[in-house]
């Protein structure tokens, strides 16, 4: 068995998991139909809910519905239901691109979550054995990459768009918390992303107020973005507090394979740095959703008491 099937594997084998898709929903004006696949812990009610918002990417299948299988695995086996949409710029979808929205559906993307919130009930009632089990008063959001930019969005970052110079804010307010891993950072654009994506060029997070945490790679360094360290952090930097900053050392772009099993995108195949930010993330989501809940106040106090840690944590 491969190291990072077994490393996984051993996370949540005492935690069986039900996973189902698609699950398909008209929206109106959108290119194609919303489909999503939702996992869930085979027992247990009042279960809080993760949106996972895909990254960009240039695989066929793991930028979708069908990606992310450490984390939605991990997060699932930890009393999680996880409902992973396929945002419109996912290249399994085919969807013709032209003009800077469609470049990326920045927009889109974070109205397909605004549009999931709204049918949860629909979406609870198609999948089996899941009706009566969701806490819906406890959402959170959790995105990489490009992900991490919808996430954003929904945390409140403005974005002014490159197209007509209008701001652009999706603030989400039924969501109570946000993981950015990866997201894109504010200004010091390369020519490439700005040419290519010139999106990035408008995006401000000084309005992005609401508590997240920022999940950075001290080694996610991508010259076809920008050439300045840390531009991955911006979003905890440049942004009013409340905010958390878990930097992974060692950590490049895919976070030792977050994106999937044995993916060959992963630059920094490690099967414990997966497990290590599956672990932070949940850590951090179960007292984000939960004020009395002191896992992140633990998991925090094991990291300042290990001298090997894989990560350090800084709020404000």
């Amino acid at each position: 068995m491969h190291t990072q099937t077994a490393a996984a594997t051993l996370a949540f084998q005492s935690n069986p998991v039900t996973s189902y898709g698609p699950v398909t929903l008209p929206v109106p004006g959108r290119e194609v139909d919303l489909q999503m696949r939702v996992s869930a812990p085979a027992k247990g009610d009042h279960l809080p809910i993760i949106l996972l918002s895909h990254g960009h990417g240039r695989s066929n299948f793991l930028s979708s519905m069908r990606g992310y299988g450490p984390l939605v695995d991990y997060y699932a086996a930890q009393g999680f239901v996880v409902i992973q949409p396929t945002h419109q710029n996912s290249k399994a979808l085919a969807v013709e691109v032209t003009g800077s929205d469609r470049q990326l559906f920045w927009r889109s993307r974070a109205a397909d979550m605004h549009f999931i919130i709204d049918h949860l009930d629909e979406i609870e009632a198609a999948v089996p054995g899941l009706a009566g089990r969701l806490a819906k008063d406890r959402i959170a959001v959790v995105g990489h990459s490009m992900g991490g930019h919808t996430a954003a969005m929904l945390a409140g970052m403005s974005v002014t768009d490159p197209d007509d110079g209008t701001v652009v804010r999706m603030e989400e307010p039924r969501i109570k918390a946000f993981v950015l891993f990866g997201a894109p950072g504010q200004g010091d654009l390369a020519d490439f992303a700005a040419q290519h994506y010139p999106v990035f060029k408008g995006t401000d997070f000084s309005t992005m107020t609401r508590d997240a945490l920022v999940v950075n790679g001290d080694k996610d360094k991508n010259p076809n973005f920008s050439d300045r360290d840390q531009w991955r952090a911006d979003a905890f930097y440049k942004s009013p507090g409340p905010k958390s900053l878990l930097t992974v050392f060692d950590g490049e772009h895919i976070f030792g394979g977050i994106s999937g099993y044995d993916t060959n995108e992963t630059t920094d195949d490690s099967p414990e740095r997966v497990l290590f930010v599956a672990e932070a993330t949940v850590a951090y989501l179960r007292t984000a959703l939960e004020a009395d809940d002191g896992s992140w106040d633990a998991f925090q106090s094991t990291l300042r008491d290990n001298p090997s840690a894989q990560g350090r944590v800084e709020s404000r």
